[in-house]
């Protein structure tokens, strides 16, 4: 079985432009605790997390015009459609990751892969 199999393409993603504030609604409002951030074309160009947000708020800033881009972290472990699911498990539990966005060849997002995706697949499988 590939990743392609589990991975959810529903992704929920902020723009690189977007605004603190409104990367932290997007977030609380899908119930999400990081998502993938990208440009106008869903080229992934970082991810950012609310504890990224959190430490951000720590500091005097302007939460409501201060872009993701600036605090976003740009060095994201992906993986591919063509990923085994294995591989993308043992990539989650080496990084100490709770999701990897998948993406093609350009880097564009298809998807994402969770720890909850990978852990109903191998209960499901092991059952």
């Amino acid at each position: 079985m590939k990743l392609v199999d589990i991975m959810n393409t529903n992704v929920i993603h902020i723009g690189y432009k977007d605004t603190i504030r409104t990367a932290l609604s997007i977030m609380t409002s899908n119930k999400i605790n990081g998502a993938p951030v990208v440009d106008e074309n869903k080229t992934l160009l970082g991810i950012i997390v609310k504890a990224d947000i959190y430490r951000f708020l720590n500091y005097e800033g302007h939460y409501d015009t201060y872009p993701v881009e600036n605090i976003m972290n740009k060095e994201v472990v992906t993986c591919s459609e063509n990923d085994t699911i294995i591989d993308v498990a043992k990539r989650v539990r080496e990084n100490d990751v709770i999701a990897l966005p998948v993406v093609d060849e350009d880097f564009k997002v298809k998807g994402i892969v969770s720890i909850e995706d990978l852990l109903d697949y191998f209960i499901k499988n092991n059952e």
